[in-house]
């Protein structure tokens, strides 16, 4: 409700349905007076207490289901006005005709209809309104405009059915119209004082707004019974007791738990999906293409100029990245040891590539002694891939520190890299390599809270520090 607008134009056309079957069905059931004037006891008048209601129904479909959303999606001022003066000409006509046949009024003009019509215009109007006014960004949530409009749909309700009294029993019109009120406000009631704190395990508290919800809408009734000594009131406070406590609140709770329930499965299918699908791209993205290509050309390099040692080393290392990539990456979780193992290996490669580059400065510190505990594959490398990068220029004087230390339950990682002009050809959206935001995204799954990740950066160096808390 906080997040975003509830769906008002679903919520306001069940709600009218709702008021339009009431009115339709009592009309059907009952016969001779309706308030204040008598109808005709002939067809015409009682087919036109049921007729009457279902133009109106249907203007009101065609208005706020058809014409306003097209309307909406097409910003088609004319073809919109045309068809609303189709309608209203159309409708005002046939309901005129069954309005003076059944002697229903005896105005020339059916005043009731454009009294509905303009309840209803005066609806749209506030509702724009309240868009501007309480709707964010003007508000940081939209909680204050779901309630108010929430509030304005049985407002104008009550005004249309103090409208409608020629067409329906004023007794009807009466209690729909403080009916639906009533019942909204014992649903709000319940779910911010009563079912939110059952929820959060507040019960003797739930239990006190409930008794208070009981003293003031049934009890009011049952008091008024016993000074007067009638049983009417009585009768009327007792059954909306029990209708209240057997049927609005039990109906009403298992409604949010559904509604929550449906809420928290879709929040966990959209958070599994944005893994699987950082995870997808992690994979495609593990190592930079380019950097195992240069790589391969440097080892066929190195054996062109010695015999074997170090260009069997430097495929041996190649081929350990290799299979962790194909096996160990797969899993959930890996010993720390071969995460850093991975790291270095990496940094061996890169080292072998860049050994003779004079304007490069690489300075990196890792554990000397085994790290223990176990941690979600290639969380570390991203930062140390980045760095080289985005911080080596083959023209321009350039440096990594890498200082990776691991405590006793927790691995910290502080990188410094230089910044170089960006070249033309550069891929903005290939500014972080694997992705900061794919590394905070697994982060948040594998060790929600358990982790600090901050970058800082100026005209000439980028800062990673990260720590993180085993398992």
């Amino acid at each position: 409700m906080k997040t975003k607008s509830l769906a008002f134009r679903q919520i306001e056309w069940w709600i009218v349905t709702l008021v339009f079957l009431i009115i339709i069905l009592s009309n059907i059931l009952s016969t001779g007076n309706s308030g204040n004037r008598s109808f005709d006891t002939h067809l015409l008048g009682y087919f036109s207490r049921i007729f009457i209601p279902l133009i109106l129904f249907l203007v009101f479909y065609l208005l706020h289901m058809v014409l306003i959303p097209n309307y909406l999606k097409t910003k088609n001022k004319v073809k919109f006005i045309l068809f609303c003066l189709l309608l209203a000409i159309t409708s005002y006509t046939i309901v005129t005709l069954f309005a003076f046949g059944a002697n229903i009024t005896n105005s020339p003009f059916t005043l009731f209809y454009l009294k509905t019509m303009a309840i209803y215009l005066g609806y749209l109007v506030w509702v724009i309104f309240l868009q501007q006014l309480l709707s964010p960004p003007r508000m940081k949530d939209y909680q204050t405009y779901n309630a108010v409009r929430l509030g304005s749909i049985f407002f104008f309700l009550v005004l249309f059915f103090f409208q409608i009294d020629l067409l329906v029993h004023r007794g009807i019109a009466i209690i729909s119209g403080f009916a639906l009120p009533a019942i909204l406000l014992v649903l709000v009631y319940n779910f911010f004082l009563i079912y939110n704190n059952r929820l959060a395990g507040k019960r003797k508290a739930a239990n006190w707004f409930n008794i208070t919800l009981l003293l003031l809408f049934p009890g009011a009734f049952i008091f008024i019974g016993l000074v007067e000594q009638e049983e009417v009131p009585l009768l009327i406070g007792l059954g909306i007791g029990l209708l209240i406590q057997l049927v609005i609140i039990p109906v009403s709770n298992l409604a949010f738990e559904k509604y929550f329930g449906m809420v928290g499965q879709i929040k966990n299918l959209s958070h599994k999906v944005e893994v699987g699908s950082a995870n997808l791209s992690f994979l495609k993205s593990q190592i930079n293409p380019h950097f195992l290509f240069n790589a391969l050309n440097t080892l066929y390099g190195t054996a062109l100029m010695e015999k074997a040692e170090r260009t069997a080393d430097g495929i041996q290392k190649l081929g350990d990245m290799m299979r962790f990539m194909i096996h160990e990456n797969q899993q959930d979780k890996i010993p720390l040891k071969r995460e850093i193992e991975y790291v270095n290996n990496y940094l061996d490669l890169q080292m072998l590539r860049f050994e003779n580059e004079e304007n490069l400065s690489v300075d990196f510190k890792l554990p000397s002694t085994e790290c223990e505990g176990h941690i979600a594959p290639m969380l570390l490398i991203p930062f140390v891939e980045n760095a080289f990068k985005h911080g080596i220029s083959t023209k321009n004087k350039s440096w990594i520190k890498i200082n990776l230390r691991c405590m006793k339950g927790t691995v910290h990682l502080d990188l410094v890299n230089s910044i170089h002009p960006k070249k033309i050809t550069d891929d903005p959206k290939d500014e972080s390599g694997i992705g900061l935001d794919n590394v905070r995204k697994r982060l948040e799954h594998y060790y929600p809270g358990k982790y600090s990740l901050s970058t800082i950066s100026n005209e000439s160096e980028y800062f990673v520090h990260f720590s993180l808390q085993l398992d």
